[in-house]
């Protein structure tokens, strides 16, 4: 009847970071990672981290 729901895996999660560095659309993303952009886009939504930067102390 619905779906299943499952949670990320911390493989995925590295995957929607490095991409998302990339410049890769989240379509783009979800497709790769056989997920829903939607899903992609929460998660990007909800994580915490940031992308380094060298230039800053």
């Amino acid at each position: 009847m619905g779906e299943t729901c499952s949670h990320l895996s911390e493989e995925e999660r590295q995957v929607i970071r490095i991409e998302i560095g990339n410049g890769t659309s989240i379509r783009r993303i979800g497709l790769m990672l056989g997920r829903n952009a939607s899903t992609v886009g929460r998660e990007i939504e909800r994580d915490t981290w940031f992308p380094s930067n060298e230039n800053e102390s």
